[in-house]
């Protein structure tokens, strides 16, 4: 494949020259075979080496210019013979050399022209081709960040809708359990306590529903709240699934495109999913580290690892699409020691900078 990538790419090279460089070429190509047939003699026929003139006449600057070519060649080749000595029995025979030379040019000629008319069909087609798979894949990955964008939209309506209305509906349902349980116990009736205990399953629901407000649309991405949502996320899963996860970041972290921050979130938060919900880990570690080539997002756990095939799930296709769009390079590797690590790197732009500490740490980005 290589080989004939390279071959292609000398063919176009050699096709960048001008009409005026392949006119030149091929009359001194004509002039130095018709030396040669001149000094070998009439008896040594040269006749095959003027195909290379006509060949290049025809391929690189037209059909008008190969009869031309062919024209000049048979001169050539008869005034070379007779310049060498050559004698006829009769005067018929160098017309009829004349003539089957020149029907065996145009013979040439015509296959050459035709040949090119078809390598210039297939170069245009080609490029069709590959023009339309373009718009194409620009169509698909256009309508994959749509949908991205149009589910992030939903996650994060339903994220305010739990928030704002559930939360102080069932806030409100508390509040109103407390007040009945108190006038109950105030007239020592037994049901007091299990009013309470409704009560506390009530704010238990409530504190499930704020876990989930903020699993569908962390709040504030943007600049530090970044950092402060990873460090929440892996408190919600320390206290929800009871799976030790611990945030690691030495240094501060601002990202400054909502729409990056908010990628760089679900995929974390989609690892650190998988990694409860199908590795059974012990422990699983979220590190995000900021350095002079860019930004890291790594998720490691210990669990089971992923298998030596993996499934091109959805969850990961959706986190190396995200990565995709935000610039970044995502990959997903079994480690040694056992477990899985994913990877999100983002090179170091616009989008991200860290911040300036109380240390004296410089900036990275643009």
């Amino acid at each position: 494949m290589s080989n004939g990538m390279t071959i292609i790419g000398e063919f176009k090279r050699f096709d960048s020259h001008t009409t005026a460089f392949w006119v030149s070429f091929s009359l001194v190509i004509v002039a130095v075979v018709g030396v040669f047939d001149c000094l070998s003699g009439y008896e040594l026929n040269c006749f095959a080496f003027y195909l290379i003139p006509v060949t290049l006449a025809v391929w690189f600057v037209g059909r008008g210019f190969g009869i031309f070519v062919s024209a000049l060649c048979v001169v050539v080749s008869i005034a070379g013979d007779l310049i060498a000595g050559a004698r006829y029995s009769s005067s018929l025979v160098p017309v009829w050399n004349t003539a089957i030379a020149l029907t065996f040019f145009l013979v040439v000629v015509w296959i050459l022209a035709k040949l090119h008319s078809l390598h210039n069909e297939l170069e245009e087609r080609v490029r069709q081709r590959t023009a339309a798979l373009n718009n194409e894949m620009q169509e698909r990955m256009r309508l994959e960040e749509e949908i991205l964008s149009i589910s992030e939209r939903e996650q994060q309506r339903i994220g305010h809708d739990l928030h704002d209305s559930l939360c102080q509906h069932l806030t409100g349902v508390a509040l109103a359990g407390e007040v009945l349980s108190e006038q109950l116990a105030a007239k020592s009736l037994p049901e007091a306590r299990a009013l309470d205990h409704i009560v506390e399953m009530v704010e238990g629901a409530i504190d499930l529903t704020r876990t989930l407000a903020r699993g569908l649309h962390p709040f504030d991405l943007k600049g530090e709240g970044f950092r402060d949502a990873l460090r929440e996320l892996a408190a919600t899963i320390t206290e929800g699934f009871k799976t030790p996860c611990a945030f690691e970041c030495d240094r501060p972290v601002e990202i400054r495109e909502p729409g990056v921050a908010t990628h760089l979130y679900r995929i974390a938060q989609e690892a650190v999913t998988n990694a409860v919900k199908h590795s059974n880990a012990r422990q699983i570690v979220v590190r995000l580290e900021a350095g002079t080539d860019g930004l890291t997002l790594t998720i490691c756990d210990d669990g089971v690892g992923m298998p030596p095939k993996m499934p091109g799930g959805m969850g990961l296709r959706t986190m190396a699409h995200r990565a995709s769009v935000i610039g970044a390079t995502f990959s997903v590797e079994r480690q040694l020691s056992g477990g899985t690590r994913v990877t999100c790197k983002l090179p170091v732009g616009s989008f991200v900078s860290e911040t300036h500490d109380t240390k004296g740490q410089s900036s990275i980005g643009g």
